[in-house]
């Protein structure tokens, strides 16, 4: 099965050259908070189910498909919720697909839905959620033990998002995701994530559930902001190829690899291991009309090897 779909690229003609482009993430969809501009292009989209199972795999594709209902929970609206039931529930995919995992710290996990009342919702926006030097300040942030942290970065260590619709199959704004061997490091601009700065005290660590609508007066203004991570834009090549799973289940999850230490390209990587999948939400132009608004989960795991 074939779709097309219409993706938003990183423009890199509106970056200027002396600075480093930013998104200001917390800013609510279909707002420009940006300091680019993006492009489109129109590219056909395979649907995975069409693929030889071999032929796929976080290490392969830097994606991969699993048939795995959940249990864990049915209130996902209720973050403590997730947290306790549904977290160990994905630690137990993880491990039961990913050989010899030492340790998975979960540090994220994001509800989008297609709601003009939702805060996070479908990003249309080709990306990759960690560079390397986010992934490596990940790990200091979320292992505590400083002597530890040190120690498992000298380990393999991945960030993988584990992604599944919610209520209802993902017909709406389906997410597709490019290739890795279809990739290149010139593809890939990093992108600084502007934070507005909290007041002494107010700051948590946790910017969720504070998204809000920015001053059109200030959306290329990076005063009153801090930097608090980095991502990956990504700009347009003929060879990319996108894929995506028509119709996604509830009773799906993908695993999207947004880093891996042993990848090819970092130091101590294997040649031929994927390394990241860029990713995005897309109209499908095969979607019913009156189809329902995407739900989805993501959660975003630190994983640590043996």
């Amino acid at each position: 099965m074939t779709t097309t779909g219409s993706f938003r690229y990183l423009d890199p003609e509106t970056i200027i050259n002396s600075t480093v482009p930013f998104i200001k993430p917390w800013a609510k969809v279909d707002v420009n908070s940006t300091s680019y501009d993006q492009t489109s292009r129109t590219l056909p989209v395979t649907d995975i189910r069409s693929l030889p199972p071999a032929s796929i795999g976080t290490d392969i594709t830097g994606f991969a498909l699993h048939h795995h209902p959940t249990t864990a929970t049915t209130d996902f609206t209720s973050d403590a919720s997730v947290r306790s039931t549904y977290y160990p529930e994905v630690e137990s995919l993880l491990r039961a697909k990913l050989p010899s995992i030492r340790r998975i710290v979960f540090f994220d996990h994001t509800i989008r839905k297609h709601d003009p009342s939702a805060p996070r919702q479908p990003v249309q926006s080709v990306h990759v959620d960690q560079t390397p030097k986010a992934a490596e300040t990940r790990v200091r942030r979320h292992v505590t033990d400083a002597e530890e942290a040190e120690e498992l970065l000298k380990g393999r260590y991945q960030i993988i998002n584990v992604w599944r619709p919610i209520s209802h199959p993902a017909t709406d704004f389906p997410l597709a995701l490019v290739d890795w061997r279809t990739t290149e490091p010139k593809d890939l601009i990093a992108v600084d994530l502007l934070y507005p700065k909290r007041k002494d005290g107010e700051d948590d660590g946790d910017d969720r559930g504070k998204e809000a609508l920015p001053d059109p007066e200030t959306l290329k203004s990076t005063n009153g902001y801090e930097i608090k991570g980095e991502t990956y834009g990504v700009v347009p090549s003929e060879k990319h190829k996108f894929y995506y799973v028509k119709d996604m289940t509830p009773e799906e999850a993908l695993f999207i690899k947004c880093f891996d230490s042993r990848a090819e390209g970092q130091k101590g990587g294997k040649e031929g291991v994927a390394a990241l999948t860029p990713h995005t939400a897309f109209i499908d132009p095969q979607t019913p009309t009156g189809t329902k608004g995407r739900e989805s989960i993501e959660v975003r795991c630190l994983i640590f090897y043996n």
